[in-house]
């Protein structure tokens, strides 16, 4: 069973894209595997690409807001996990 760590929350989501902004708390790099969490929302995805600044990026630090492509919609202040091992 993979743990999950809380590592941001979404900030903002462009319908139109399908894009979530993501606050966040700890690192995040391609090839993480992601759990976003809310009140009507609770998928699983891999981390295939992301922005800070509208260019793409390896990995984000703490503090950074990321755009990332999500496969279903999200909601302002639905929590991001990271899933781990």
């Amino acid at each position: 069973m993979a743990e999950e760590k809380l590592i941001g929350k979404i900030i903002h989501y462009y319908t139109n894209i399908g894009v979530g902004i993501i606050e966040l708390s700890d690192e995040l790099k391609i090839g993480d595997n992601i759990h976003i969490k809310g009140s009507s929302t609770d998928f699983e995805q891999p981390v295939d690409s992301m922005q800070v600044e509208h260019q793409n990026v390896e990995n984000a630090k703490a503090g950074d807001s990321i755009g990332l492509k999500v496969a279903d919609k999200v909601k302002e202040g639905d929590e991001v996990f990271k899933l781990t091992e």
